[in-house]
């Protein structure tokens, strides 16, 4: 089921998301694949729907900097800096999960990917779903990532309760990822930050 972005899509996105249902919804990047991320079942239905691989975390968007310590463990120096200078940012930064999230979120790595998006509808989102919420892509895996609510239908005709049409995305690269676990920051994936951009950032801060 498609429906536009309101007040009432919102209301309705938070009840599936509390009783373990998914949605799909545009995020900051591309088209996202949107669980409860504490619950393992949910989770699970989307490692299914993607057809991932096991070994692969599921990276995160929180509402608020406030919603960061319910799903980050101990955070190194460079964490910190780099999340409160730079968010919200299509940046991604992988640190140290707390013990108490599924292995279905984790992939067993005891680290987690999250992102504060720079997208005041995406944030209002998350809020309204208890202030975390998956963000892998929508798209079966090896497939590129869709870009309207159309192509998710098309990718997942059954198994999404609710596709939230926020429009055709309009970013061209996925946010970049950066491990920030230990004491120095490490790019994963360079994306919508560009390299040059992260090592400014590190350099000016150091």
């Amino acid at each position: 089921m498609i429906q536009n972005d309101s007040e009432t899509t919102l209301a309705k996105a938070a009840r599936i998301i509390s009783t373990g249902g998914l949605l799909a919804f545009r995020t900051d990047s591309f088209y996202g694949l949107g669980a409860d991320p504490l619950n393992r079942e949910a989770v699970a239905k989307i490692r299914e729907l993607k057809g991932r691989e096991d070994n692969k975390p599921i990276l995160l968007l929180i509402s608020d900097m406030d919603q960061l310590d319910r799903f980050v463990g101990e955070k190194s120096s460079i964490f910190r800096l780099i999340a409160i200078g730079q968010w919200p940012a299509p940046l991604t930064l992988i640190g140290r999960a707390r013990p108490e999230l599924p292995t279905e979120l984790t992939a067993g790595t005891n680290t987690i990917g999250v992102r504060l998006p720079d997208d005041e509808n995406v944030r209002a989102l998350v809020r309204a779903c208890g202030g975390g919420l998956t963000a892998t892509s929508a798209n079966v895996s090896g497939k590129p990532p869709a870009r309207t609510a159309k192509e998710v239908k098309d990718y997942f005709p059954t198994g999404i309760d609710l596709i939230i049409d926020g429009g055709q995305v309009t970013a061209t690269r996925p946010s970049t990822v950066v491990d920030v676990t230990g004491a120095e920051a490490r790019l994963i994936r360079e994306g919508a930050l560009s390299r040059e951009e992260l090592e400014k950032i590190l350099k000016t801060n150091a």
